[in-house]
């Protein structure tokens, strides 16, 4: 990933903190958001402790909220600046939000600001992620939408958040077919994330799989595909 830029959204914790910390290290420079300022600034001064100027990519970090296109536009123009190429190699629509308890999320109980809460971030933050990326992307630029099986399979009690990411899902297709890049969806399966109530897989080795999906899979397996953690295991041994 030398001389990446990659913008990922949502790096202040979890899946998208672990991608932050990896993509660095594998040479790209991260351009990422968060709504929470301090979180940002102690997630970008941890990663410039732990690399410094060892010829491992940087970090840029700006707050800004994926349900707001205005804050994603100027943050697609900051990835843009950031590199020398003036392009975006990478896009990773990350940030995500589940108001509930896992399997304890019921749709018949969910109240109306929930649902709409679940689908402003996790699909319509997709969208203007990819949206306002798309005037910089580079011509070899791939776009990542993280997601899981309670998109394709209905799991009780996952809520308005299943259905989020199945729209997320549906958003990755709809791009993949219209746009000159490759759109694919990555299935890491279950991580440990506060969305997940802390069970699965650790998102630091989970962070190895999206860098395999955003330079290894070819592009026609990535384009409108789910890419997931068998696919990547297989290919890896």
């Amino acid at each position: 990933m030398d001389d990446t830029t990659a913008l990922v959204t949502g790096i202040s914790r979890g899946i998208g903190a672990a991608l932050a910390r990896r993509f660095v290290a594998e040479g790209a420079h991260v351009v990422g958001c968060a709504r929470d300022a301090d979180a940002l600034d102690t997630l970008a001064e941890g990663i410039r402790a732990d690399h410094g100027t060892d010829g491992a990519g940087g970090i840029t970090v700006q707050r800004a909220d994926v349900r707001d296109e205005y804050d994603v536009e100027r943050l697609a123009e900051t990835a843009a600046g950031a590199g020398d190429t003036g392009e975006i190699g990478l896009v990773v629509a990350n940030a995500g939000v589940y108001h509930g308890s896992p399997g304890e999320t019921r749709l018949d109980g969910e109240s109306y600001a929930a649902v709409d809460e679940h689908l402003r971030t996790n699909a319509r933050g997709v969208f203007s992620t990819v949206r306002e990326s798309l005037p910089h992307l580079a011509t070899d630029a791939r776009v990542l939408v993280p997601s899981g099986s309670v998109a394709r399979e209905a799991q009780s009690g996952m809520g308005s958040y299943a259905v989020s990411k199945a729209a997320a899902e549906a958003l990755a297709r709809g791009f993949a077919t219209e746009i000159d890049h490759p759109v694919g969806v990555v299935d890491p399966g279950q991580v440990a994330t506060d969305l997940a109530g802390e069970q699965g897989r650790d998102p630091e080795e989970i962070a190895e799989m999206f860098v395999w999906a955003a330079s290894e899979v070819e592009p026609d397996d990535l384009d409108g595909e789910i890419v997931d953690l068998r696919a990547w295991r297989q290919a890896i041994r």
